[in-house]
Order: C-alpha cells, then sequence, then structure tokens
C-alpha cells in the first residue's frame, strides 16, 4: 500500500516595494518560449500538463511576437515617410523653431536622421520635422519680390511720367514766355 505524504509551507508575505521598474518591459518571446520547455522539462510525468493549456500560451506568445512585429514594421514605415517628407522640403522656405527653442526662417539645405527623427538644416541650424510650423514655395517668395519690385518700379514711372509732364509744361511756359517777349520786341521797334 502507497501512502502519499504532502507538504505544506506556511509564512507571511513581505511589503512590496514600488520602485518604477517594470519587469515584465523587458520580457521578449524567447523568454515566454524558455519559460515554456522549463515547464515541459519539470513537469510529473504521471501528471502531464494540459495541453490546452500550453496551446493557449503557445497563442498568446504568437499574438505578442505579432504585435511586436507590427509594431517595429509601422515604427519603420513612419520613419520613411517622415525621411521623404522632410527630403521634399529641400530647396523649399519653411518656418519653425529650431532645438534651442529660436524662430528660423529659411530654406532648408539638409536633411540627417537623428535618433528616428528627421532634422532639417536651415540657416546653419537643425530643426525637428515636427517643429516646423510654415512651409513656403520659394517660386511664391520670388514672384511677391517681383511684384513688390513691379509695383515700385510703376510707382516711381508714374512719378517720372509727373516730373517730365511738369518739366514739360514748365519748359512750355517759358517758350511761351520767351517768344512773347521776343514778339514784345519786334512790336516796339
Amino acid at each position: 500500500m502507497a501512502t502519499s505524504s504532502s507538504v505544506s509551507v506556511t509564512g507571511t508575505t513581505g511589503t512590496q516595494v514600488s520602485t518604477g521598474y517594470d519587469a515584465y518591459s523587458e520580457l521578449e518571446t524567447s523568454d515566454f518560449i524558455e519559460l515554456i520547455i522549463a515547464e515541459l522539462q519539470n513537469q510529473d510525468p504521471m501528471d502531464p500538463t494540459d495541453t490546452t493549456d500550453m496551446l493557449n500560451q503557445f497563442n498568446q506568445i504568437r499574438e505578442i511576437a505579432s504585435n511586436d512585429n507590427l509594431s517595429d514594421t509601422l515604427q519603420a514605415v513612419l520613419l520613411g515617410q517622415n525621411v521623404l517628407t522632410a527630403s521634399n522640403m529641400i530647396g523649399m522656405v519653411v518656418e519653425g523653431t529650431n532645438e534651442d527653442g529660436e524662430k528660423v526662417i529659411g530654406m532648408v539645405d539638409a536633411v540627417q536622421v537623428d535618433e528616428d527623427d528627421p532634422q532639417l538644416l536651415v540657416g546653419g541650424s537643425y530643426m525637428s520635422l515636427s517643429d516646423v510650423l510654415q512651409v513656403i514655395d520659394p517660386e511664391l517668395v520670388t514672384e511677391d519680390t517681383e511684384e513688390t519690385d513691379e509695383t515700385e518700379s510703376t510707382e516711381e514711372t508714374d512719378e517720372t511720367e509727373e516730373t517730365d509732364e511738369d518739366t514739360t509744361v514748365e519748359e512750355t511756359d517759358e517758350t511761351d514766355a520767351d517768344t512773347s517777349d521776343e514778339s514784345d520786341d519786334d512790336t516796339t521797334e
């Protein structure tokens, strides 16, 4: 006749101290697989673990790994899209704040990626793509300058024409006066 004995352990649980450290965040898929293998190796051969529970654990591990892969892929796509957007701004005039928090307006000369964040070189300092407030097409800036120049030259032309007209009227008046004086001189002789 076989007798079975059971051993129990009694004790108290100590108080938990909050350290702000989360050990679960450092666990990876390979850590979970190692735990399952250790569980299989150390199970009682006379009372094996239910395979249903094990399959559920494997499915959960796959979901976690899939979510991690999806998250990594989405981060890579977002970085690629941001780099493309920043690269398309080369030659454009932008307004934003640089890394020192100063307002900068100028043409984008280059783009670099620093810690997965595209940085634009504007006026000798770098600004993050997320710090760009406004993008201006340089052709529009040139057209505005040309329009301003045209307006100024038109105003100058108008002033010159007015001055020329005044001068012409004055010259005509002087010529008339000279002619009148000569006519008077002819008449008096």
